[in-house]
């Protein structure tokens, strides 16, 4: 299990990461996009984290699963190969009929495959770095899919600005009120998604199973029920640190899920003067929060690299909460800016926060499990990210089915309906998440390799 692996230059690195470029440019369409999407089909704003809740869901019973399947699976296309590739297909059929859909519930249908699809390839996406690399070098890696994390999304927010600017009228929509930028970057996406992912995987394939490994898999009870025993098993048997990452998760992930789903009718309140969804000045709102978006990934993908000798200098866990105190200041300012402009400076924060996000908790983690459960672990520990999601989705939202009612709805009840206050909350979950991750000692030691690799 701890038989040394080839050491990679950082080329290599770089290419078995790229599936991550269209992995992420489907989660960036989704933080752009889903919330207008479904406003421009009726949903009122309170009910849109209820909406959204297939990626929590899915991410919550799909990547536990996916991970312990993952770490017993021994065929001829690898131990990962096929869950990546089965995910890009389901993602690329979501993504590109998603701007189609001609009502609330076609459209909450299609994200529900998407997110099946991006969660089957997550889990194993993470795993295949942990397998693929020396300990020495799994930082770079992790920190290879934060900085793809950052370009990905970046070109995901940033393209429907771009089309307009090359003549795509903002105000051309189809008859359910969707842009038809929206129509165009979506099918990017969809192209995006499997063809990175294909390229990965035949650049940088998985390295053959050991003799040990396959004693190991061979010896694992077989069926569903076994399953779901080695999930259990692996909850009980958790790490110390990776328990205490848990409560840096419920704030962390509350705080960005909150940004994701609002930010949008924060600006087109403050910078626009407006509420109406089908307004011209909405649509000026959602392309402004695009060019935010691609402005903070941006700052993402140029820390990411950044932080590796900072990382070993100072820790990976320390490190991380003087990230997530920048981001919760930003998100603080945001919603108190009038100024288009301006809205840039507290994107700086917002934009190093989530570069530490995607890379440093994985850098503590991966040191901290053992080897041969990194699946099942890698999907737990999402299972950290969904949760608190999941609960910010039932507290904030209430979605009315007919025959009942699910969630608080403490958008309306406790922040008053105003996005503005709701991203005052997220600003300070980070700031909680900065101090959680600080408690987190058990990561400072062992988990922070040696410099990048040579190119």
């Amino acid at each position: 299990m701890s038989a040394q692996r080839p050491r990679l230059p950082l080329s290599r690195i770089l290419e078995m990461n790229l599936g991550f470029l269209g992995l992420q440019f489907s989660f960036g369409l989704q933080q752009g996009n889903m919330g207008p999407i479904y406003s421009y089909l009726g949903a009122d704003e309170s009910q849109l984290p209820m909406l959204q809740l297939a990626g929590p869901i899915t991410g919550l019973l799909v990547q536990p699963i996916i991970g312990a399947l993952s770490d017993r699976t021994d065929s001829k296309w690898g131990r990962r190969t096929p869950f990546f590739l089965i995910g890009a297909v389901l993602c690329t059929f979501g993504l590109f009929f998603m701007p189609l859909s001609s009502s609330i519930l076609m459209a909450m249908s299609l994200l529900w495959i998407l997110d099946a699809g991006n969660n089957i390839t997550m889990e194993p996406y993470r795993a295949y770095v942990s397998d693929r690399l020396n300990p020495d070098q799994r930082q770079a890696g992790f920190l290879s899919q934060s900085a793809f994390t950052g370009l990905a999304q970046m070109l995901a927010f940033l393209t429907p600005s771009l089309l307009v600017g090359l003549g795509m009228n903002q105000d051309w929509v189809d008859s359910h009120g969707i842009p038809y930028t929206v129509r165009v970057v979506f099918m990017v996406g969809a192209v995006l998604s499997l063809s990175t992912i294909v390229w990965s995987v035949l650049r940088v394939p998985e390295l053959p199973l050991t003799n040990e490994e396959r004693e190991h898999i061979a010896a694992q009870p077989k069926g569903g029920m076994a399953t779901f025993r080695e999930i259990g098993s692996a909850i009980v048997a958790m790490p110390v640190a990776m328990r205490k990452l848990g409560l840096m998760s419920l704030f962390q992930w509350a705080g960005m899920s909150g940004y994701w789903t609002y930010a949008v009718y924060s600006m087109s309140r403050t910078v626009y003067g407006t509420s109406d969804v089908h307004s011209s000045a909405f649509r000026s709102a959602v392309l402004t929060n695009g060019e935010i978006a691609a402005f903070y990934n941006a700052i993402a993908f140029m820390t990411a690299f950044s932080m590796v000798p900072l990382a070993k200098r100072m820790g990976p866990g320390p490190l991380h909460a003087m990230c997530l105190f920048a981001g919760g200041l930003g998100m603080f300012a945001l919603p108190n800016i009038s100024d288009k402009v301006l809205l840039f400076l507290p994107a700086i924060g917002i934009g190093m926060a989530w570069g530490s996000i995607m890379g440093n908790p994985y850098a503590i983690l991966s040191n901290a499990i053992p080897p041969q459960r990194t699946g099942v672990y890698m999907g737990i520990f999402n299972m950290m990210i969904v949760i608190p999601m999941l609960l910010f989705a039932v507290v904030m939202s209430r979605l009315d089915l007919g025959f009942v009612a699910i969630g608080f709805d403490a958008y309306k009840q406790v922040l008053g309906g105003d996005p503005r206050n709701m991203l005052m909350f997220c600003g300070g979950c980070l700031v909680l998440a900065g101090l959680s991750v600080l408690w987190v000692r058990e990561g400072r030691n062992g988990a922070v390799p040696a410099e990048l690799p040579p190119a």
